[in-house]
């Protein structure tokens, strides 16, 4: 899977956890600051990313993730 592909991904958790539409989600979006994340949402977050691309996170790291390019890199060294 390219990192396109996984931000691609990304974005379509992120708009469905936090009920937004995707296209107000940029690469540079941080959760909290502009896209509006709690902590409940974040570990929603972290579960929803497990599901999504089948693989297991250290949840402490994941949760230190700010934006959704840093999650799709995150990710992706899951996948690689």
């Amino acid at each position: 899977m390219t990192s396109t592909e996984t931000t691609e991904r990304v974005k379509k958790v992120v708009a469905q956890v936090l009920k937004i539409d995707a296209s107000e989600i940029g690469d540079d979006s941080n959760f909290i600051f502009d896209l509006g994340a709690d902590s409940m949402q974040s570990i929603q977050l972290v579960a929803a990313f497990e599901e999504e691309f089948d693989i297991e996170m250290d949840e402490d790291k994941a949760l230190e993730v700010q934006n959704i390019a840093d999650a799709s890199s995150f990710i992706q060294s899951y996948l690689s």
